[in-house]
């Protein structure tokens, strides 16, 4: 089984920046890890997705160029750095590993509990 505990999440304005923690335990990230959102009444979302072994990335078009997913293997954590931050982009954080099928779907074996991010105007 693997936990995952996001964190980082808050209140920022338009333009601003906020960087989520994903923090796995027990067991190792080796797969490929996801980042999903999901805004009030709007349907779960992908945002990004890592190659935990291989370090490749995939982002959704709306966050290219202002999202960077990245790890840091020693602290068995994943990264999401927001940045130019926009009030469509307010919603809950979800962190996921090991996908069932591919890193763009909700398929995934593990889900983090949310943090929320709140952009305004």
């Amino acid at each position: 089984q693997v936990q995952l505990v996001e964190s980082g999440g808050g209140s920022v304005q338009a333009g601003g920046s906020l960087r989520l923690s994903c923090a796995a335990s027990g067991r190792t990230f080796s797969n490929y890890v996801g980042w999903f959102r999901q805004a009030p009444g709007k349907e779960r979302e992908f945002v990004a997705a890592l190659n935990w072994s291989g370090g490749s990335t995939y982002y959704a078009d709306s966050v290219k160029g202002r999202f960077t997913i990245s790890r840091d293997n020693a602290k068995n954590t994943v990264y999401l750095q927001m940045n130019s931050l926009r009030p469509e982009d307010t919603a809950d954080y979800y962190c996921a590993a090991k996908p069932r099928t591919t890193v763009f779907r909700l398929e995934y074996d593990y889900w983090g509990q949310g943090t929320q991010v709140t952009v305004s105007s």
